[in-house]
């Protein structure tokens, strides 16, 4: 007799005795404590003395444990939520900073990059450690750098201090990838998909939350650093309390270290691509800077590469980026969060420059994309027990391709925004939300941080590099090339989702 057999049957007995008449509980304040007394009368019936402990309290702490884990789940969810929105915050605060500041708009937009390459060095690096010294620990340690951030620049008066700040900010970005782990440990198998749904659509939550909150303010950044502040705070004080980890299970391996040369070298490549990419147009791309820094990024890129696979406990594993399990998330994941982050931007940009909208009103226009982000999340736990995740991921990666071809065609004003971020919610919400499980459904749990790791590392390269490439783009052809250019990104997504899992498939069968 399965243990799930058993507490099923424990919930059902008292329930029926008491309507056949059997048993006839007392009148308890409390329905658990009316559950209880059915239950030791019914067994007291049948065993004729009473109920002695291990029974009920089994029942009650199976129950107890459950409802933790629902907990845990929102808490995480409200946590990844919270440090996403650092992400796109800048985005519609740019031009503002660029006057209140007193800097060129090259200068100001490193503010958005610094945070996003931050992400992209700690989700690796924390995800790592979350394996040595547990995801919880780290877990808090990202939301309490990013209070930290978050108060550094809100005080600053200049805009070197204010960089610094997001660079403590960016270190939010492992928050999923932790939390994916956290909630492995702590549920059952079947509830897993709903629950890495959640988790990741809150991404996209955070995403579209960013702007809007920007807007709610009237773009007053400072006050903005101050409201990340304390969501962070509440974050932190939330996962303390509400969190649990097996300390077994996050107990340090002998001989594990931390990668900080991988970390520095990733460092090192990142920004030298990404400072080319940002200012390739303004210095020429053929001149020298821009020349010496693409490649110093691949001098650097191969000589990480090397070191890695020579590193016992490396800050990426190089094969996980090449794993089969997880080759078509990764590809699909940098694709889709190029696609998300181009489009925000083009219609942040299209928004205020074409149609004179102001942040608050940008923020209206991507509220549709939030909302449908959070409601679809909820429902793919259901989906995934229907489709494959490959599938979920390709159909919501050919909703973004619509969504953003939608107002390069309809230029007429603001309804075409409206359709195209209510389109883009239900893309995001489905692809974001099946990649979670894409990229860990088939590796063992003890690499499910570094495999989640992994995915939300190219996610957020993927990000930073559009906005690059889109500002470039915004700048020289116009919102209707940007948004081709997300569409064209979104449409690889879908494509290269639909023949991973194709062949995925085909493996498992022969």
């Amino acid at each position: 007799m399965s243990r799930t057999w058993w507490y099923s049957a424990m919930a059902v007995l008292p329930t029926s005795l008491a309507s056949r008449r059997i048993v006839r509980p007392a009148t308890p304040s409390s329905s658990m404590t009316r559950w209880a007394a059915a239950t030791m009368s019914a067994l007291e019936i049948f065993g004729g003395r009473p109920v002695r402990e291990g029974i009920l309290p089994c029942y009650f702490l199976y129950m107890y444990r459950n409802s933790r884990g629902a907990a845990a789940v929102a808490v995480l969810a409200y946590g990844v939520a919270v440090g996403t929105l650092q992400m796109t915050v800048m985005v519609p605060l740019l031009p503002l900073l660029q006057q209140r500041l007193g800097a060129s708009l090259t200068s100001v937009s490193w503010t958005l990059t610094a945070g996003l390459l931050s992400g992209a060095v700690s989700i690796p690096l924390l995800s790592r450690l979350g394996d040595m010294y547990g995801r919880r620990a780290m877990s808090l340690v990202a939301l309490a750098l990013l209070v930290a951030g978050s108060v550094l620049s809100a005080v600053s008066e200049t805009l070197t201090l204010v960089i610094v700040g997001r660079v403590l900010q960016g270190t939010a970005a492992p928050l999923l990838p932790l939390a994916i782990g956290l909630v492995r440990e702590a549920l059952p198998a079947p509830r897993l998909p709903t629950a890495i749904g959640v988790l990741s659509a809150t991404i996209g939550v955070g995403s579209g939350g960013g702007m809007i909150l920007a807007g709610l303010v009237d773009g007053d950044h400072r006050l903005v650093f101050w409201i990340l502040a304390g969501l962070a705070a509440s974050g932190f004080a939330l996962v303390t309390a509400v969190v649990r980890e097996d300390r077994r299970a996050a107990r340090r391996q002998a001989g594990d270290r931390p990668d900080l040369l991988g970390a520095a070298l990733v460092s090192t490549w990142l920004v030298c691509l990404l400072l080319a990419i940002s200012k390739g147009a303004a210095w020429g791309w053929t001149s020298p800077p821009t020349l010496s820094l693409l490649a110093g990024a691949a001098v650097v890129a191969g000589t990480w590469v090397v070191t890695a696979r020579r590193t016992a406990s490396p800050l990426i594993e190089i094969p996980m980026l090449v794993h089969r399990g997880t080759v078509g998330a990764t590809v699909a994941s940098f694709l889709l969060g190029f696609a998300l982050f181009a489009a925000i931007m083009t219609i942040s940009a299209f928004a205020q420059e074409t149609l004179g909208a102001s942040v608050l009103q940008v923020g209206l226009y991507l509220l549709p994309t939030t909302v449908l982000m959070l409601a679809v999340s909820v429902l793919a736990g259901p989906l995934m027990r229907r489709f494959t995740a490959s599938a979920l991921v390709a159909g919501g990666a050919t909703l973004v391709a619509v969504a953003t071809l939608w107002p390069a065609v309809q230029r007429g004003g603001g309804l075409p925004l409206y359709g195209a971020a209510t389109v883009l919610g239900l893309g995001i919400g489905l692809g974001y939300a099946a990649l979670g499980t894409m990229a860990v459904e088939h590796v063992e749990p003890s690499k499910t941080a570094v495999a989640g790791g992994v995915n939300a590392l190219v996610r957020v390269v993927g990000s930073s590099l559009a906005g690059a490439v889109g500002a470039t783009v915004l700048s020289s052809a116009g919102p209707g090339w940007s948004f081709t250019l997300a569409a064209t990104a979104a449409l690889f997504a879908a494509v290269f989702a639909a023949l991973y899992g194709n062949l995925s498939r085909k493996a498992e069968t022969a």
